[in-house]
Parts: structure tokens; C-alpha cells; sequence
């Protein structure tokens, strides 16, 4: 193994531990803060270290400029739409839950690449999607096969499913920029502007922009922490590792690496935030995993 290898599996790991711990972080915050205010104050907080990378980035300004309406579609899907669908899931959900229905975020990006960037699976990975995606379906619904019929829950886990709809669409439209030379790091930090500059209107509407300054200035201390945590690790150093990781490795192998992010984040739910284990999701966890090993086995073996 090189030591490029080595270091880009590091640092993808960092970027799983970093990831995985991120669920959790934003159920804490979300006691102190309300969704539209926290996604306000995180993209805030990005959107000052967003401008700085553009402004420095100005040699990628022709590229930029051409490039600007599918720019801001995917800055619109990536940020607005998905981050909120996951924040004001979480608002409703068990973090336990939302983790194992990203769990297989992967798979579902490969069934978009089919179809809209016209790339092929085989059906070995087709039947794994197929039991993966009964896996989250049965996540989806726990609150209703459990016997407590939790609509609130369940709404909470329709909207992160929701998020993984839209994210996986976001990472084709990042997938056809790249393509096309912008730079990912850029790109992502421009997200955050645009982030910013589509979320504050909603917030405002939903509460005055007073009550929201004077909702963050009175945040405790670690709910401050938990919205610079999602603002710098989560946002900008991990997607920084992630980009850097991938230079060195296969970006199907590197994609293995989100497979890990619930041995983070599921252990942090029960011992952190008190989160209970059902049958339900156990049973949902191991047809997951099943499916999962049966759609990435094939390409394993191939490489092999």
C-alpha cells in the first residue's frame, strides 16, 4: 500500500468519524435551537470562510461565471432543500433512525448516475439496492411497526428520506460541474453563500430577524459549540479532507467510506442522547447491511 493510499484512507476515516458524530451533534443543538435559526446562523458563520475561498479562488472566475445557473442549482438542492428536509427531520426523529436511512446514501447515488448521467450496474447491485431500500423503507415506518404510531416520527423519517432523495441529486449536479472544471471546493463553499442567502428569508418569515439575533446571542455554550461544529468540522474541514481523499483512491472505493459514518454516530445517540434500539431497527439494520454487502460485493470482486 503507498502512502497516498494510506493517508487518504486517514483522512477519508476522519472525515466517517466526523460525519458520523455530526447526527448527533445537531439533535443536542436542535434542544436549544429551532431548525430555520440554526441552518441561518450555520450558513452565516460558512458563508464568511465561503467568500474568502472565492475571493482567492478569482483565477476560476470565467469558469465560474459560465457555469453560474447550474452553480446555484446545486448550491439550491444541496444546502436549501436537503439540509433543510434533514434539520427539520432531525427536529422530529430519532438520530438512530436518520442514520441508518443515510446509511445507504451511496447506492442511491449510483441509482441516480443511471438515471441522469447514463452509467451502468450490474444486477448483482441492482437486487442489493432492491433489499437495501426495503431495509430503509422498514425504518421509514418503525414508528408505525413498533405499536406506538408516532406521526411525528414517522414524518420526521419521511422527511430525512426526503434528504436523501436531494442529496443524492445534488452530488449528480456536482458530479456534471466537475466535469466541467469548477473546483469542488469552491463549489461547496459557494453552497454555503447560497445557503445563507436562501435560508435567512425563510427564517425570517417564520420569526422576526430580532427574536432570531437575540435567540443566538442567548445560546448557551454548547449550543453554540454544536452550530460551530456543523458550520467549520462538518462543513468545511470535512468536505476539505473528503475532496483530498479521494485524489488518491477510487471514488467507488472512497464511497465505501460513508458505509461507516453510523459505528460513529449510533453509539453517541444511545450513550449521549439516551436513544433506545427496537427489534424494528435492528431488523431494518441487518437488511441494510445485507444489501448493501450484496450491491458492493460484485464490484469488490471485479477489482480484485
Amino acid at each position: 500500500m503507498t502512502a497516498y493510499r494510506t493517508r487518504a484512507y486517514i483522512e477519508l476515516l476522519i472525515v466517517s468519524l466526523i460525519w458520523g458524530v455530526a447526527s448527533p451533534v445537531i439533535k443536542f443543538t436542535l434542544g436549544g435551537i429551532s431548525p430555520l435559526p440554526f441552518l441561518t446562523y450555520r450558513f452565516f458563520l460558512a458563508t464568511i470562510f465561503g467568500l474568502v475561498v472565492i475571493f482567492v479562488n478569482r483565477s476560476h472566475k470565467i469558469l465560474f461565471t459560465r457555469n453560474f445557473g447550474g452553480i446555484f442549482l446545486y448550491s439550491v438542492f444541496a444546502t436549501t432543500i436537503a439540509l433543510g428536509l434533514l434539520f427539520l427531520g432531525m427536529n422530529q426523529t430519532t438520530v438512530l433512525d436518520a442514520i441508518l436511512i443515510t446509511a445507504i446514501s451511496p447506492l442511491v447515488t449510483a441509482v441516480f448516475g443511471v438515471l441522469f448521467l447514463k452509467e451502468t450496474i450490474t444486477r448483482q447491485e441492482k437486487i442489493g439496492i432492491g433489499i437495501a431500500l426495503l431495509g430503509t423503507i422498514i425504518t421509514v415506518v418503525e414508528p408505525i411497526l413498533d405499536g406506538t404510531t408516532s406521526t411525528f416520527q414517522l414524518g420526521g423519517n419521511i422527511l430525512v428520506m426526503g434528504y436523501l432523495l436531494t442529496n443524492a441529486y445534488s452530488a449528480i449536479l456536482a458530479k456534471k460541474l466537475v466535469r466541467k472544471e469548477v473546483k469542488p471546493f469552491v463549489l461547496s463553499n459557494f453552497s454555503f453563500v447560497i445557503g445563507f442567502i436562501t435560508i435567512a428569508p425563510l427564517a425570517f418569515i417564520q420569526t422576526s430577524p430580532t427574536k432570531i439575533i437575540s435567540t443566538v446571542t442567548n445560546l448557551t455554550f454548547p449550543f453554540h459549540l454544536g452550530v460551530f461544529y456543523m458550520a467549520f468540522v462538518s462543513g468545511i474541514v470535512a468536505y476539505a479532507l473528503w475532496i483530498k481523499g479521494q485524489k488518491s483512491i477510487e471514488v467507488s472505493e472512497a464511497g465505501l467510506f460513508a458505509y461507516l459514518t453510523p459505528l460513529f454516530g449510533a453509539p453517541l445517540a444511545v450513550l449521549w442522547l439516551g436513544e433506545k434500539i427496537t427489534p424494528i431497527y435492528v431488523l431494518g439494520a441487518l437488511i441494510i447491511a445485507f444489501g448493501v454487502l450484496t450491491a458492493e460485493y460484485k464490484k469488490r470482486k471485479l477489482k480484485s
